[in-house]
This record gives structure tokens, C-alpha cells and sequence, in this order.
């Protein structure tokens, strides 16, 4: 893993953004993790989370990009917020843009917010978590509505490392379908491998219990390719 890498992990405990216990996914799964993007709400965090995003986006998608489209609700603080990290981190004066869950009929109208998207654009999604797919599959056709555009690929903040639909990684299954990069600034793996061997505030956070459940739990619903 990368020193960034190793502090986001960190940063998603102090901010109780990663939590373990007992969970319901978007998609019905029962977890003994989970990760909630919408307990980042102060300034320190939101600058630190773009910086992250960024890092990552710079490092897998280098600097020919146009557009941070962040679907509504918890992409947009996300899109600002990274759009923001990669202009003083690498210069890279990139516009953001997220749709609203209903469509405006008066003032600015339309189904958009921030920068509109033209023929040519290079697009990244910038999302929390992909459990199943779900967004995505709800984000594409907004996006591919408004232009000729050319979506790039999507970066989440933690691959749950999950089937799809079927028994691919759901990140795998949205590359494959989409034809586009999908990456995460950590993976669950790389969670769990950290956090059962480095103590976190003097405590062991993933002891012999919880990694059995988190281990029948990929039994269940960990991707082949990714066990």
C-alpha cells in the first residue's frame, strides 16, 4: 500500500466513516462492515477527502480530464471537494457536475448542477462505495443523455470487493460493461490486512471473531476473481 493509502484508512476510522458491527447495504446484503461517506462534514475532513480522491485520480487517470461528475446526493460534496484538491495539489483546473434527484422547471432548469457536459468531454464518476452496481447503473444514462461525452472511468473511496450482478467484482462488472477504469483509493482487503495487524488507538479493531464473520461474509458475496 501507499503512506496515502494507510492514512485514509486511518482517516475513515476518526471520522467513524468505517464502522464495523452489524449492517444492511443499499442492496439488502447483511455486512459486519460498513462505510458511510456522509459522516465526512467538517471542512478539515472534506479538504483531506478530496486530497485523497485526488491522489488517487491523479495517479490512475493522470491529468487529461474535463469533468468530476458526482451523482446525487453524496457525490456532489465529493466532486467539489476533489475538483478543489486537484487545482492546488497537480493544477489541474478540472470542472465538476452532479444531476438532482428531481428535475428543476424554473430559474436554472434542468437536471443538472455545476458545469454542463459537451461533446468530447473526458469524464470521471467520483462515488463513496459500489456494493452491487446499483448507482451506476442509475448515473450513465444522465450522463450519456447530455452529450457525446466520453466517461473515462470511476474511482470509489473503498472496493467492497462484492459480486455484481453476477460473479464478477462489482468495480470489474461496471469495467466491463461500461468499458471504462474503475479503481478505489483502498480495498477491503487492504483494510482488513492493516487493521488486523496495526493497532488503532492501542486497540486490535479486527480480532479472530470479526474476521471469521468478515471472511464468511466474502464467502457469501466476495467475487471470485477477488477472494
Amino acid at each position: 500500500m501507499k503512506e496515502y493509502q494507510e492514512e485514509f484508512i486511518d482517516f475513515m476510522l476518526e471520522g467513524e466513516v468505517l464502522r464495523f458491527g452489524d449492517f444492511t447495504t443499499k442492496s439488502g446484503r447483511k455486512t459486519p462492515f460498513f462505510i458511510n461517506a456522509g459522516l465526512y462534514k467538517t471542512g478539515e475532513q472534506l479538504k483531506r477527502l478530496g486530497e485523497y480522491y485526488a491522489k488517487t485520480i491523479h495517479d490512475e487517470f493522470g491529468e487529461d480530464i474535463d469533468i468530476l461528475f458526482g451523482p446525487a446526493y453524496k457525490g456532489i460534496p465529493l466532486s467539489v471537494a476533489t475538483c478543489i484538491a486537484l487545482y492546488e495539489m497537480y493544477g489541474m483546473n478540472v470542472s465538476y457536475c452532479a444531476n438532482r434527484k428531481e428535475i428543476k422547471d424554473h430559474g436554472e432548469k434542468g437536471i443538472l448542477l455545476g458545469s454542463p457536459i459537451k461533446d468530447g468531454d473526458k469524464v470521471v464518476i467520483i462515488e463513496d462505495v459500489t456494493t452491487a452496481g446499483t448507482s451506476i447503473r442509475e448515473t450513465m444514462p444522465i450522463i450519456k443523455a447530455q452529450a457525446d461525452c466520453d466517461v473515462v472511468g470511476l474511482v470509489v473511496s473503498v472496493d467492497r470487493m462484492e459480486k455484481g450482478t453476477g460473479e464478477l467484482n462489482a468495480l470489474d462488472e461496471i469495467a466491463k460493461n461500461y468499458n471504462f477504469k474503475t479503481t478505489s483509493i483502498v480495498n477491503m482487503e487492504e483494510v482488513v490486512e492493516r487493521l488486523r495487524k496495526v493497532p488503532y488507538n492501542g486497540k486490535i479493531l479486527i480480532d479472530s471473531e470479526l474476521e471469521s464473520r468478515i471472511s464468511a461474509y466474502y464467502d457469501q458475496y466476495g467475487a471470485e476473481s477477488r477472494k
